[in-house]
């Protein structure tokens, strides 16, 4: 037996990895230290500070009293991290000190051996992934995926596009070199996935995960290459050289990746999306513009976008004025739109008709009843904080229900718009995926000669 690999199976082998190698088993690959570097808070925080990169102000906290100082310090919202957890498992986003002491009660075991991250939430943020291979000395880019939803989503609850389509070039490079320098510092042999986030003008970092992220399999099918398959080559002595991947792969077409989610299934549960991953599946959609892959993603989510009809708004105060934006969109399309009275207040002052809409507790005709009446085609409501009002989640399951699609974001929003607007001026063809690799080989030997 050469050894273990513990890169495919998350975070559950990479817990395994010390004490497998205390055990006398060979690890292939990353090394079991590099692999608690990344993953040990303390640790971490101390080569972010080394490589001289950004991250939120945070601390690291082994008791509520700790916790509630370093929130005071960094201010709210926080993000709360446990460590070595998979699928964001009991991460939250935490609004004020009566949550955090909840969250202590309720979600964790924390303790000195196993301490939480309070980071600074970064509110409005795009977030991004890099998948990135290495063999020990050369690293090459696998790929930058841009995340539709804004931070604090769990990255496998977020539609992604790849490649990027609002994060800034130089941005988008500078996260690639990050990742370099993350996968030599860490002596990579294999997979490393970083997460970013990028606001006002500059790039976070959110996390290293010296292994396979979710994202493999996905950008392995944008960019015709299988990630996991060039990674156990390098982790069994190849280089990358002799594997014949030794530069990054730009697709000269948009892949957009979306989450799929058992809310139909499962009634009882909220469909707000948050840290903690809920997500059962994934699927894909590629064209030539993000609009139709975003359409097409959306059609095999089962989540698919009306052609015309009537929009419902409900949304927080701070997210009013991007709201607006998108309802004009939508009445330029020759949508109708309706809002509950703050919204429909605020749209009507710029200048956009709507139609006013009790909230559920106002009395009756309210929100539910438009959907239950097929008199709504899309839904579009961003709960504040963590504890959505009770009027917001009997709309969200009646939508379900009524199998009319929703949105929780505004940059899902945004994208809806994008692909309603891209499906009236042409229908979304279809190519096999080796066609669009055919495309793909194509654009690579043009820009070679």
């Amino acid at each position: 037996v050469k050894g273990v690999i513990v890169q495919f199976g998350g975070q559950t082998p990479l817990k395994l990895a010390s004490a497998l190698e205390e055990a006398g088993v060979p690890i292939l690959g990353t090394s079991p230290d590099a692999i608690d570097l990344a993953e040990d808070r303390d640790r971490f925080k101390a080569l972010i500070e080394k490589l001289g990169l950004r991250q939120p102000e945070s601390g690291i906290a082994a008791t509520p009293q700790e916790a509630a100082a370093i929130a005071e310090r960094v201010s709210f919202p926080v993000v709360i991290r446990p460590s070595y957890v998979l699928g964001g498992r009991a991460m939250e986003i935490v609004h004020d000190e009566a949550s955090l002491r909840d969250y202590f009660e309720r979600a964790a075991r924390v303790s000195e051996e196993r301490p939480v991250l309070v980071d600074r939430f970064l509110e409005d943020a795009f977030e991004a992934d890099v998948d990135a291979l290495s063999d020990g000395e050369q690293v090459v880019i696998g790929a930058v995926m841009e995340h539709i939803e804004s931070a604090g989503i769990h990255s496998g609850d977020s539609a992604c596009v790849l490649p990027p389509y609002l994060i800034p070039p130089d941005a988008v490079a500078q996260m690639k070199a990050h990742t370099v320098a993350f996968a030599r510092k860490l002596g990579v042999v294999g997979l490393i996935n970083v997460q970013y986030a990028y606001k006002d003008g500059q790039v976070y970092v959110i996390e290293v995960n010296p292994r396979a992220s979710r994202t493999a399999p996905f950008v392995s099918k944008a960019i015709g290459v299988s990630l996991p398959s060039v990674a156990a080559r390098l982790m069994l002595g190849e280089t990358l050289a002799q594997v014949g991947f030794t530069e990054e792969i730009v697709p000269p077409y948009i892949s957009v990746k979306e989450a799929v989610f058992p809310f139909n299934k499962f009634r009882e549960f909220d469909p707000v999306l948050s840290p903690e991953m809920r997500s059962t599946g994934e699927v894909m959609g590629i064209d030539d513009d993000f609009g139709t892959s975003f359409l097409k993603s959306q059609i095999a989510a089962d989540n698919a976008l009306p052609r015309e009809g009537a929009v419902f708004f409900t949304v927080n105060d701070g997210d009013k004025p991007t709201a607006a934006r998108i309802a004009a969109r939508f009445h330029a399309l020759g949508f109708g739109i309706f809002a509950t009275s703050g919204t429909a207040a605020y749209f009507t002052q710029q200048g956009i008709p709507v139609t006013s809409v009790l909230k559920v507790h106002e009395g009756r005709p309210h929100g539910v009843d438009l959907i239950l009446n097929g008199e709504i085609q899309l839904l579009v409501n961003t709960p504040l904080g963590k504890h959505a009002q009770v009027d917001d989640e009997k709309l969200r399951q009646a939508a379900i229900a009524n199998r009319v699609p929703y949105t929780t974001t505004l940059t899902a929003a945004n994208a809806a718009i994008e692909a309603i607007a891209a499906r009236r001026t042409r229908e979304p063809g279809v190519r096999s995926l080796q066609e669009w690799h055919a495309i793909l080989g194509a654009s690579r030997s043009a820009v070679a000669q």
